[in-house]
């Protein structure tokens, strides 16, 4: 049973468990034996970091756990998620780390995986490599211990292989556009990026302080960024979150997009260019109904996983689909990348922008979404609330109540001690009222 594996890593509040700089060195010693099986050979892990202050202290803390076990160490430095699983697999590394709690406040911390072939681990690797920290690893000889050395232009790799996802002759002359890297890993390489195809850029959350990551900027948050737009009459605005592997877009009258406004945009568009594989786009069940019966309309289907952006590059990679991502903003292209990227995907927005001439008010409203309301309930850590019979006879109730009229979604967050109720309904007050009385048995039952 996984106990510090969530749905993308080990997270959690920095210097409490897990994410202590003692339990760090264990996981880099065991993922560093997991990967390092031969005693032969040169090993190397590449290292990524958001601006959280405390992954200074995560980030020497695996350095000295995978080099204690003979695996060389390249430092990237603060750059975006998908620019690890880029780095891994480019510069032939057997093991890729990001440190970030993506979207987290900048108290949290947390560390992802990523194999040889850039992609994030499976389950089942994530369970044996659990199984070696609680076991604990032999370290190398002396004689056998990794080095450790920083890579200097981690950044401009990572952005000329995002422009190379673009149509070689795209420039975005004459589009001003605002980007919010919410004070993270992005906050060098976007506007950089952004201009060097000739926007004309106006930053947001582009001052870190190791504090400040995602604090009223960003995906999340995208307040600022909206106003920025229309205080500046930008054409539309780009916020990415912590770690640069999720976006929302803002069009020019400052109304946010969704991930599922983006996919529906990308998937039209490959499809019409014969480019969507398999003729499907991947995404979660929190995905929008209205983007299914948009996809449906075009004679397109929807493929449903589990949440975690990491379920839907499985489910791409085991049925050949090359597009796919979260409602949340991951947006997964597997032609050029291995991960969600955010900064990627906003800059396919801005082409289709220059390709159809259309304002970003139209493409970001692909379909009218059905209604849809989340809440959360916290819970205790040694609580099991769905477990509890009067909560499965409220979800059972609730259930019945939506058959033929829309659907309810309960699930565990795989981040936090929270129960996410989801419904999705054209009736408001049928909405409100199954969501509710979820919550209220959830509550109840987890109540002191």
């Amino acid at each position: 049973m996984r106990e510090l594996f969530g749905t993308d890593g080990v997270r959690g509040r920095a210097n409490v468990h897990p994410m202590t700089a003692d339990m760090a060195l264990c996981i880099g010693a065991a993922v560093g034996r997991y990967f390092r099986r031969d005693a032969g050979g040169v090993h190397r892990v590449v290292i990524g970091k958001d601006t959280r202050l405390s992954g200074y202290m995560f980030e020497n803390a695996l350095t000295a756990g995978l080099t204690s076990t003979g695996m060389n160490v390249l430092l990237l430095g603060p750059v975006p998620t998908p620019a690890v699983g880029l780095m891994t697999r480019s510069m032939r590394a057997d093991l890729g780390v990001m440190i970030s709690a993506s979207h987290n406040p900048a108290e949290d911390n947390g560390i992802k995986f990523f194999g040889p072939d850039g992609f994030k681990l499976s389950d089942q690797m994530e369970a044996e490599i659990e199984s070696l920290i609680h076991a604990g690893v032999a370290p190398a000889d002396a004689a056998d211990i990794g080095r450790a050395k920083r890579i200097d232009d981690a950044r401009f790799r990572y952005g000329e292989r995002v422009k190379s996802s673009l149509p070689r002759d795209l420039r975005l002359d004459g589009l001003k556009v605002v980007i919010d890297c919410a004070n993270g890993a992005a906050y060098r390489a976007a506007p950089e990026i952004l201009w060097e195809l000739g926007a004309d850029v106006i930053p947001v959350g582009v001052a870190p302080d190791g504090f400040n990551i995602n604090r009223d900027c960003g995906s999340t948050k995208p307040r600022i960024a909206a106003e920025t737009v229309i205080a500046h009459n930008a054409h539309v605005g780009i916020c990415l979150d912590g770690d640069a592997d999720r976006v929302v877009m803002i069009d020019e009258t400052g109304a946010v997009a969704n991930g599922d406004q983006l996919m529906a945009l990308l998937a039209t568009r490959w499809a019409s260019d014969d480019r969507l594989t398999g003729g499907a786009l991947v995404a979660t069940v929190m995905s929008n109904l209205g983007l299914e019966r948009h996809l449906q309309a075009q004679g397109l289907r929807l493929e449903r996983t589990g949440v975690g952006d990491r379920y839907v590059v499985e489910r791409m990679r085991s049925g050949g689909f090359n597009l796919g991502g979260e409602q949340s903003g991951h947006i997964v292209m597997t032609d050029y990348a291995t991960t969600g990227d955010g900064l990627m995907a906003g800059l396919h927005f801005l082409s289709e922008m220059v390709h159809s001439g259309k304002p970003a008010s139209t493409l970001a409203q692909q379909f009218a979404p059905v209604p849809q309301l989340l809440k959360n309930v916290r819970y205790g850590v040694d609580q099991a609330p769905l477990d509890m019979a009067p909560v499965q006879a409220a979800i059972a109730e609730a259930e019945t109540a939506l058959i033929g009229k829309g659907r309810l979604l309960i699930r565990k967050s795989g981040t936090e001690p929270l129960i996410r109720v989801m419904a999705e309904c054209e009736d408001a007050a049928l909405l409100e009222r199954t969501v509710d009385s979820v919550v209220d048995a959830v509550a109840q039952a987890v109540a002191p």
